[in-house]
């Protein structure tokens, strides 16, 4: 699994441009999730611990040292599946490493109702699958990779 995060002033996200089902949060992270071939619920769990203590918003001394929970900051939740794509060869992106929809989608639902669990303020999921239009206001800008 791999997770795209970034620290956002606030965040929405759009599903199959129907603006009536606008999904948004304030401070906190909006978050990519990739899945590949092999990832478990393990991954899922230790990825969604790693994230929200992830200690990557100011104190009140202006240190990057404090997490989500600390901040009671708001996630949103997005897959892409591109996260895993290969730009190597030729001029078209290559998804193989990408696991496949069925899969992708079951460690996906598993990995929000992780989040969920957490007592996280709030926590707000595109829709896997989906056309979505996801606005962001980084807040840095600070954007982190994590792998599992």
């Amino acid at each position: 699994m791999r997770l795209l995060i970034q620290r956002v002033k606030r965040a929405s996200v759009i599903i199959d441009n129907n603006k009536q089902d606008k999904r948004e949060i304030n401070q906190g992270m909006c978050v990519f999730i990739g899945v590949t071939h092999g990832d478990n619920e393990a991954n899922a769990d230790w990825l969604a611990d790693k994230m929200t203590a992830l200690r990557i918003f100011e104190d009140s001394e202006g240190k990057i040292n404090l997490s989500l929970k600390e901040i009671n900051g708001e996630v949103l939740l997005v897959s892409q599946f591109s996260l895993y794509a290969s730009c190597v060869k030729g001029r078209r992106p290559g998804f193989s490493e990408a696991a496949n929809p069925d899969e992708a989608e079951r460690i996906y639902n598993y990995f929000v109702e992780r989040v969920k669990s957490m007592g996280i303020n709030k926590v707000s999921c595109g829709e896997f699958g989906a056309s979505m239009e996801v606005e962001i206001i980084n807040d840095g800008p600070l954007t982190f990779i994590i792998d599992k």
